[in-house]
């Protein structure tokens, strides 16, 4: 209060000696004393300044001011010269008092204190990014041998003086330096054109080297990096807190003016800041610093283990970290597929908040996202692998953040599991399962609590009365949309009126366009019925200029720049009324070996069967091939008869070696879409199968070393694709209770194979024996059966 009613106006009288024509008659004191009360005036403006524009218009204090009163109404008197008052406020001023802004101070200390120990973390994770980069190109240029300079410089250097003094390798010139010159027949003049050279293609392999993680070649420099890149994400605590960092940032003028003696806040309200949205981002600031608190007095991340293990629960995250750093660089021109510039500046300019996110996202995927919420009702098309799926949630969590609560997703009964665990674990949303048995709850919860709720096309038919009844529907996702192809059927009907209700629509599909232009046709006038598509020119070319304001595709190759990446895909699906008899009969009869194929030997009739179709056909689409991995001749037999394709194999362990490898040989010239089937045992070892990029195992494996030993049999050098693994899991039987059972004896394993060679040739050594794991199994789902029939019988 002193600082306005007696310092400034003070400091203000005494400033006007250097003013106007009086400085050039004013005395040295007189000078003196004005300067001073000049430079006190700059200090206090440029505090009042920081906060942005909102103080700067403070008048010169000017008439007389009424000594007379007191108390902090005094501050609000026309005579002090607050032309921000008379002039420019909204409403009337404000005194807020210390209770408001009380720890203000410390929580913007709290907030600086995070971000710079973030900062640091990423640092860090950028050097050991950085050392990987160069140990890359290290090696690169190690088996580069050094005819290459003559090609770099268009055959104008002569290297056979290097072959002669035994230096054959580009890294081998750059390691020798300056020292070249002592080699005979080489001056300085040629010396410096050779390491010229040698530096210029050194430049060119680091700006084309992308920082890959190969799970084959574990070098302590990509482990270091892992650990970094884990350390960094665990201590990033204010991802997605963006909104509230800006009011830190905002706030942080005051930051020197609070001092303990404050007692009052003057607020002059603008057409930028009235006293509610200054007490507003005050509340908001210290909330998040208390939220912040516990990551400082943890003492940073204490990361235990091997990162690897991490890393291949979640390479997406990853991947997703070293693209922020700009390690892994994407083609933002492919990110946008066909989109028109306008389009594409709008997206650019669309915010994204993650606050309600839990995983990274890849620039592509951003994009994706954020092209939806511009848009508002779209048909997301990227390649299967690309991540469609977070793409989605990440909008839902961005609507959540701006108040909106109800979601929908709409979706095959087979992946609905999928969606419940992709929404859990990659957001802080709630999922409710509406299908299945406990419908009726999840229905009610979800219209009273909001979140996403996960139901199929058949359940519809079900709930549609019942939500009818709710008209708050922010967005709904439709998955797997080809299924709504057929404007004619119910489950179309049921769909499109909700796309229609919806304030937002998100059309999910790895159908390429030009493969189904038709079925794109109607999906596109589901979500933009107000397109102009030509039906008389189905041109993929025309139709992707009609479509483009609703229609967004990616391919991996365009997008993936780290390729061959690995992508694990557990498909959890149920079981069919009679998956589920064969089933029973088989635990009932104790027969462990029929109780994991049972949810294939129904053929076409198989839950299993049918994804594993719809796998092989949408491969085929994106001109990928197949191999299909199964323990059991029987289940291989009705693959190779249930699929309409071109199929090799069964490939079993009766077939001799070179029969294999001609039939893999068969395989590889085949024409896209080709499916390679195989018992897991031997094709799982000693081929190389890298023309598939695309492989399905049926059932869970008994060790945890066959099925990896599989995958590598496409994932290995000279892979050109990313390489999808599908994994077929029933829900409910012994595949759950094997994978349960499995992490265990998984985490055991990898343990022991870090400290003994003896486990990686000797796996059996800690694997779970085949006899202890069929008397788990087959003692609790006997249980579990039993259980099921009681409680049946006790509902009737």
């Amino acid at each position: 209060m002193r600082l306005l009613t007696d310092d400034i106006p003070r400091a203000i009288d005494d400033v006007q000696p250097l003013l106007g024509m009086r400085r050039f008659f004013t005395g040295a004191a007189t000078k003196q004393t004005a300067e001073a009360a000049a430079a006190f005036l700059r200090g206090h403006h440029a505090a009042l300044t920081g906060w942005p524009n909102r103080a700067e218009r403070l008048g010169a204090f000017r008439g007389t001011f009424d000594q007379g009163r007191s108390g902090f109404g005094a501050l609000l008197d026309p005579a002090l010269g607050f032309s921000l008052v008379a002039r420019y406020a909204s409403s009337r001023p404000e005194l807020l008092d210390s209770s408001i802004f009380q720890g203000l101070p410390e929580a913007l200390d709290v907030i600086a204190r995070v971000i710079a120990s973030e900062e640091q973390y990423r640092a860090a994770a950028s050097d050991a990014a950085e050392k990987v980069r160069r140990a890359d190109v290290r090696r690169m240029l190690q088996e580069m041998p050094v005819d290459a300079l003559r090609t770099a410089t268009r055959e104008r250097l002569r290297v056979g003086v290097l072959s002669q003094a035994g230096i054959r390798t580009v890294q081998e010139v750059l390691d020798w330096d300056a020292a070249l010159t002592e080699l005979p027949g080489i001056g300085g003049t040629s010396a410096w054109r050779i390491l010229g050279a040698a530096h210029t293609l050194w430049q060119t392999t680091y700006d084309e080297m992308p920082v890959r993680i190969d799970i084959s070649n574990r070098s302590p420099e990509t482990t270091t990096l892992l650990r970094r890149l884990a350390e960094w994400d665990s201590c990033r605590q204010t991802r997605g807190a963006s909104a509230d960092l800006k009011r830190a940032a905002e706030l942080a003028p005051l930051r020197t003016t609070i001092t303990g003696g404050t007692s009052h806040l003057l607020v002059i309200p603008t057409r930028e800041l009235t006293a509610g949205e200054l007490r507003e981002s005050i509340h908001i600031v210290k909330r998040r610093a208390e939220l912040l608190d516990s990551s400082l007095s943890s003492g940073g991340p204490t990361l235990g283990g091997d990162p690897w293990d991490d890393f291949l629960s979640r390479p997406a995250d990853y991947y997703a970290m070293l693209a922020e750093l700009g390690f892994i660089t994407e083609d933002e021109n492919a990110a946008h597929g066909d989109l028109p510039e306008e389009i594409i500046k709008a997206v650019r300019d669309q915010t994204l908040s993650g606050e309600h996110m839990t995983a990274s996202l890849r620039g592509y995927q951003s994009f994706a996202a954020r092209f939806a919420l511009v848009q508002r009702k779209v048909i997301i098309g990227d390649e299967m692998g690309l991540g469609k799926t977070v793409e989605a949630i990440a909008v839902l969590a961005h609507l959540r953040s701006r108040g909106e609560s109800h979601f929908l997703v709409v979706c095959p009964a087979a992946v609905v599991t999928n969606w419940m665990r992709e929404v859990a674990g990659k957001s802080k949303l709630r999922a409710h399962r509406v299908h299945g048995p406990d419908r009726e709850r999840a229905s009610r919860a979800w219209m009273r609590d909001g979140g996403v709720a996960v139901t199929t096309y058949e359940t519809l038919a079900w709930w549609g009365p019942t939500f009818s009844r709710h008209r708050d529907l922010a967005c709904i996702v439709v998955d797997e949309a080809h299924y709504i192809k057929n404007p004619q059927a119910k489950r179309t009907v049921r769909t499109t009126e909700l796309i229609a209700r919806a304030d937002r629509a998100i059309l999910l599909t790895g159908t390429p366009l030009e493969n189904r232009v038709a079925e794109f046709r109607n999906l596109a006038s589901y979500v933009r019925p107000d397109l102009t598509v030509d039906a008389s020119d189905l041109s993929p070319r025309m139709f992707r200029r009609q479509i483009a304001p609703a229609y967004l595709r990616r391919n991996q190759e365009d997008v993936l720049t780290e390729l061959p990446e690995l992508i694990e895909i557990d498909e959890w699906l149920p079981m069919s009324s009679a998956d589920a008899s064969r089933y029973r009969a088989a635990v009932q009869s104790g027969n462990f070996m029929e109780m994991r194929q049972a949810a294939l030997l129904e053929g076409r009739d198989s839950e299993k069967m049918k994804r594993l179709i719809e796998i092989v056909r949408e491969a085929e689409e994106n001109e990928r091939k197949v191999i299909v991995f199964s323990h059991f001749r029987r289940v291989l037999d009705l693959v190779c008869q249930s699929l309409p394709g071109p199929v090799f194999g069964p490939l079993t362990g009766s077939i001799p070696a070179h029969h294999r490898q001609h039939m893999v040989d068969q395989f590889s010239a085949a024409r896209h879409g080709a499916v390679l089937v195989a018992q897991i045992v031997a094709g799982g070892v000693g081929l190389n199968i890298q023309s598939a990029s695309v492989i399905i195992i049926c059932e869970p494996q008994l060790k945890p070393t066959t099925e990896a030993q599989a995958i590598a049999r496409a994932h290995r050098m000279g892979q050109v694709q990313s390489v999808q693994v599908h994994r077929l899991l029933s829900e409910d039987n012994v595949d759950q209770r094997i994978t349960e059972l499995l992490a265990e004896k998984k985490a055991l394993f990898d343990e022991f194979a870090r400290v003994s060679e003896m486990a990686e040739s000797t796996p059996e050594a800690v694997d779970l024996t085949e006899a202890q794991l069929v008397k788990e199994v087959l003692a609790a789902e006997r249980k579990r059966l039993a259980e099921q029939a009681s409680n049946r019988h006790v509902s009737h």
